[in-house]
Formats: structure tokens, C-alpha cells, sequence
């Protein structure tokens, strides 16, 4: 079912963690909100379930106004499951216990249908503190899900997990949310989690949103100077508008859509978006190397003073200290976000 939130507004004491988000989430949809540690983005996942009522505007749910004047749906009725950052299972409950702790009487059959869909149904009489960390994240999910409810929320739930683990896992829950064919918004502050998850998602900040789009909209065209340095790494350069290219320091950048009236503008490049080749007498100089397995992220100080992040497949490594000459990849289009 689809979500969607009309100016809603939350505040605690002085502070406005929500403050006139509007957004709508299509039926079966897989949303993520992100932004950064105290954005308002719990906020606004708990009022969408119904664990804060909000100060203004509305929250509908397939339909249904579920939060607005004069109306306040309770959390049990609003077929909303949740799954928090910290699993919050029940300890002295095993694995089948805490999945079939929402279901009415005559719903326990899809207990074990549930585990099998997330891969546990051999651990149903375990209890928490014997899973490890992912199998956690499984139960909590399954728990969430054994209701059938229309629209699933997810509260950071990889944020506890280690590296390796967290990606393997989001994978994992990709496939089980869109197997059970739920409504799911997920909220993150980690940029990689929201672009590589989402069909679409919103950035946000300070209570606000800033942008909402597919994950490859909201990362080569974002909608402003911080939204760019937000979700990922960037150079945000100065340039001068000529013959619908932008002229820099590094050289000259298509923009997408209708080029820019004549004037200077800032642009913002993202590193993969530069090419390096070694040269003795090149325009920069290699002052530190971060390599990442399958790529590499190259600080370099340009002549004329910046610094400047260029990211290149790990097959070809130049060494700190390398002079080199950086310019724009062939293919380079970048956004004005001035």
C-alpha cells in the first residue's frame, strides 16, 4: 500500500526534528530515507507507525488517514511492522516465541512458513543470545513480517553489524522484503546501504528533505551543495560557463539538462569522474593513496592549490609523491549545485 505524509511536523521542547516533510511511497516500493545522526529521520519513521503523534499535518496509509486533525490511529491497528536498530527480541522467548508474539491464535501457522523465508526455521527453538548478529536481524525481520502487514519499517537495522556481514545481509533482506511484496521505507545514515537498496530515496537534513529520486538521480545529479558532499565523495569546483561547458581548474564539463546562463557557477565532480596518467611535468601531485581492494582514492595537490580526490580501478597504482596530470574522463557530465 502506498505511504504517503502531508507537511508533518514533530517538535520536542525547542527543537523541530520534523519539520514539513511531505513525500508519497508507492505501493511495494522499497524507500529509504537518508541523512545524517539526528536529521529527524526516526522521527519520521515513528510517526509513520504511530509511536509519536504528530504536531501537524497527516500521515495516510493506503487510503487511510492514519495521523492528522482530529484523527490518531494507535501502532497495533495500523498493520505497520517495524524492526528496530537493536532487534528488541524477547530474551526469554526462542526464535519461534518471539515470531509468533503478534500473531493472533489462529495465524501461529505461518511461524515456520516465516522462518523458512528468512532461512531459520531450523533454529526455531533457539534463543537470542544464541544467534549471532545477522540471524537477530533475521528474526527481527521475520517477526515483522509474519503479521502480513502492508508496510514494513526498518530503524538502521544493519547499523550494529560488522562490514563483511552488513553487505551480505541487506542483500539477504532485499530479496525477503520483495518476496513478501510489503511497502518498505528503510532509514540509514550509510550512503552506500541507501543507494545500493533503494528504488528510490530521500535525503534528508535537518527535518527537512532535501531531494528525492532513484538512487543514481540523487548521486550524479543532486540537488545542492551539501546533498552532493552528503552521499558521497565529490569535488565541488569553480568554473565559468562557455559554449554550454563549464571551464575549470581540471578543464572543461558537460552539465546536464539545459545548460547554464553565462557566469560562474560551482559544479560537482565525482572522483570516478577523473582520469589520471603519469607525467613528470603533470598539473598535480599524488600526496596520499587509500586503496580499497577493488579501487583506489587518490588525494592529490593540484597547482593551483586544491585538493583534489580522484577514485581508479586498483590495476594500475601510482605512488605518493607521483606527479601526474588529472583531467575530466571523457564521458564527465557535472551538475551545478550553486
Amino acid at each position: 500500500m502506498a505511504v504517503t505524509v502531508d507537511n508533518l511536523v514533530k517538535s520536542f521542547g525547542t527543537t523541530r526534528a520534523v519539520a514539513g516533510v511531505s513525500l508519497t511511497v508507492e505501493p511495494g516500493e522499497l524507500f529509504a530515507v537518508l541523512g545524517p545522526s539526528g536529521c529527524g529521520k526516526t522521527t519520521l519513521l515513528r510517526l509513520i507507525a504511530g509511536f509519536e503523534r504528530p504536531d501537524a499535518g497527516t500521515v495516510v496509509v493506503g487510503g487511510r488517514t492514519m495521523a492528522g486533525p482530529g484523527t490518531f490511529v494507535p501502532p497495533e491497528r495500523r498493520r505497520i511492522g517495524m524492526v528496530f536498530q537493536d532487534y528488541a527480541l524477547f530474551p526469554h522467548l526462542d526464535v519461534a516465541g518471539n515470531v509468533a508474539f503478534g500473531l493472533r491464535r489462529g495465524e501461529r501457522d505461518r511461524v515456520r512458513s516465516t522462518l523458512e523465508l528468512v532461512g531459520l526455521q531450523h533454529k526455531a527453538d533457539r534463543y537470542p543470545h544464541e544467534l549471532s548478529g545477522g540471524e537477530r536481524q533475521r528474526v527481527a525481520l521475520a517477526r515483522a513480517i509474519a503479521p502480513q502487514p502492508d508496510v514494513v519499517l526498518l530503524d538502521e537495522p544493519f547499523s550494529s553489524l560488522d562490514a563483511t556481514l552488513r553487505a551480505g545481509l541487506r542483500r539477504e533482506v532485499e530479496i525477503i522484503l520483495r518476496e513478501a511484496g510489503a511497502t518498505t521505507i528503510l532509514v540509514t545514515h550509510d550512503q552506500e546501504e541507501a543507494l545500493s537498496l533503494a528504488d528510490r530515496l530521500a535525503v534528508m537534513r535537518e527535518g527537512r528533505i532535501v531531494q528525492v529520486g532513484p538512487p543514481e538521480e540523487v548521486y550524479t545529479r543532486p540537488a545542492d551543495r551539501w546533498a552532493a558532499q552528503f552521499v558521497g565523495e565529490v569535488n565541488v569546483l569553480a568554473g565559468v560557463v562557455a559554449n554550454g561547458m563549464v571551464e575549470t581548474d581540471l578543464g572543461s564539463f558537460d552539465v546536464p539538462g539545459e545548460p547554464p546562463v553565462a557566469g560562474t557557477v560551482h559544479v560537482a565532480v565525482r572522483p570516478e569522474q577523473l582520469v589520471l596518467r603519469a607525467d613528470e611535468g603533470g598539473n598535480a601531485e599524488v600526496i596520499e593513496r587509500e586503496f580499497r581492494g577493488h579501487d583506489v582514492l587518490y588525494r592529490l595537490r593540484h597547482e593551483c592549490g586544491r585538493t583534489v580526490l580522484v577514485q581508479l580501478p586498483s590495476v594500475e597504482l601510482y605512488d605518493v609523491g607521483a606527479r601526474v596530470h588529472v583531467r575530466p574522463a571523457p564521458s564527465a557530465v557535472a551538475p551545478v549545485v550553486d
